[in-house]
């Protein structure tokens, strides 16, 4: 009886570590992609990184690419936690976007060159774009028009000024403190609010 009592706890003790695992090497991939371009990432720096065998990676991921599918996943999860925000509230919405921005602007301006020639990144990129559509969504719920072209144009506006592209504008290009980046993209979230009569 008390070995088969050990046996399920032993399996699910196994489970865990080889969870706890695969999450170490998805935090240790993300965190080198963010530093550098794709290319110039290897499973064998990852597996020396994440202190694994390139062995270890190769059959939980199945390579490279499945990598890159897996920790596109996981970080999208956590930008989701992140980007928590009450809905209607311009200041937080803004702010949490700033935030989530000046950890993974720079890393996306790579990931979009990346994506002409990565199809995994391409993937990856595609998904953040239809999760960031989503979000809007959400927390502008209360602002958007009910349907039709008019909520698509609405969303398409909230789009523009609030993709990281427009961080990277104001922060690397034009040299905009974070301060500064936070009230610009308030004030143009504010500006196009569609419940705004033309000759305000």
């Amino acid at each position: 009886m008390e070995k088969a009592e050990r046996r399920p706890y032993r399996m699910g003790a196994r489970a865990a570590a080889m969870e706890a695992t695969r999450a170490h090497i998805l935090r240790t991939a993300v965190a080198l992609w963010m530093q550098r371009w794709y290319d110039e990432v290897t499973l064998a720096d990852i597996a020396a990184a994440a202190e694994v065998s390139v062995q270890t990676i190769v059959n939980r991921f199945g390579g490279k690419e499945g990598l890159a599918d897996a920790a596109a996943d996981w970080l999208a999860n956590r930008v989701a936690d992140d980007r928590r925000a009450p809905a209607g509230d311009v200041k937080a919405i803004v702010a949490v976007l700033i935030a989530d921005y000046e950890l993974h602007g720079d890393a996306n301006a790579r990931w979009g060159v990346d994506a002409e020639r990565v199809p995994a990144i391409a993937r990856a990129i595609a998904g953040a774009r239809s999760r960031h559509r989503a979000w809007l969504e959400q927390v502008f719920a209360d602002r958007l028009p009910a349907g039709g072209p008019e909520r698509e144009h609405a969303l398409n506006l909230h789009y523009a000024a609030t993709d990281v592209a427009l961080w990277k504008l104001w922060r690397r290009d034009l040299g905009l403190s974070r301060e500064e980046t936070e009230r610009a993209m308030h004030d143009m979230v504010i500006a196009i609010d569609p419940r705004r009569s033309s000759d305000e």
